[in-house]
């Protein structure tokens, strides 16, 4: 597959992706519901649409696709995870987590909207996601839908993405009184990183196998590449925050070194850094080994993870 063919089917999947979720968020009322409020709305569509690559989605519908899964669960099991990385990002921006005035180029919400109307959108999105899942729509197998749900749950929240966001808060501003910041050790930095950013990366991995029916056997060889991929991801974002301009990557960098806080780039060193990624993609694609061609674009997924630029 070359690199142009595996750019068009993320892009393909990000825009069928854009689509459904301009669906899920619109004005029309659900069963069960008793009103949509305009503001909320909006915001909720400020923070979920006209940007972004959609790499967990696309990461759910190509592991489905492994297994012959293809079609509208594999996209709303996909948008599902978005939604919970969208209400993530929103409430990260928060003045009471990091702070940031710019996502994507564009102000935050918080910064578009305030600060209430941020915290409810980033609540709304949650509960949203598992509305998502939980609808028949996504799967017809009850027992797949629960799967699901688990699967999202338990890496989006207290042991997983929410729980990494608690010890990054507690990692922060650890300084001498010499104003130098006090290292982090390794085995605790990739713990962080696992449930901050690496816990929904495989999970998004995961939720594909389960829609796709896989064998526990082809499951584990995805939570290799899965888990994989997101220490990879990681890295490749340490860098970027270290090296790259706000203009390019689209938001605030340099704020890990300005919070004293323990990335794999200031302990390891940028060089060393970009080797311990190198090792992950070679790891995540020896992973895919059992999958043969049919694995090619999560091969690719792998090198563009650690390539990107924003």
């Amino acid at each position: 597959m070359t690199h142009d063919t595996f750019l068009a089917r993320l892009e393909g999947t990000a825009r069928d992706i854009e689509s459904l979720l301009g669906d899920l968020l619109s004005p029309a009322q659900l069963d069960g519901e008793i009103a949509r409020p305009a503001l909320l709305l909006d915001a909720m569509r400020y923070a979920m649409l006209g940007g972004g690559k959609r790499l967990r989605p696309h990461l759910v519908v190509e592991a489905a696709r492994l297994f012959g899964s293809e079609g509208v669960g594999p996209l709303r099991a996909g948008a599902a995870v978005e939604c919970i990385h969208g209400y993530s990002l929103v409430h990260d921006d928060l003045p009471a987590m990091d702070d940031d005035a710019l996502r994507r180029g564009k102000p935050t919400v918080h910064k578009a909207y305030d600060e209430a109307t941020a915290i409810l959108a980033g609540d709304a999105l949650q509960t949203l996601a598992f509305d998502i899942l939980a609808d028949e729509a996504t799967d017809p197998d009850p027992a797949i839908r629960i799967q699901l749900t688990l699967a999202l749950a338990r890496s989006s929240g207290l042991g997983g993405m929410v729980g990494g966001q608690m010890l990054d808060l507690e990692a922060e501003g650890r300084f001498t009184a010499e104003g130098k910041p006090i290292p982090g050790d390794e085995t605790s930095t990739l713990r962080l990183q696992a449930m901050k950013t690496g816990a929904i990366l495989a999970s998004s991995v995961q939720m594909g196998s389960i829609l796709g029916r896989a064998s526990e056997a082809d499951r584990q060889a995805l939570a290799v590449y899965g888990r994989a991929l997101g220490q990879a991801f990681q890295i490749a974002d340490d860098l970027l925050d270290a090296e790259g301009e706000a203009a390019t990557v689209g938001k605030a960098t340099g704020k890990d070194a300005a919070k004293g806080k323990s990335t794999l780039v200031s302990l390891l060193g940028a060089s060393n850094a970009r080797l311990r990624l190198a090792s992950l993609v070679d790891e995540a694609e020896r992973a895919l080994s059992p999958f043969g061609e049919r694995a090619d674009v999560l091969r690719q997924t792998a090198r563009f993870v650690a390539e990107r630029r924003n």
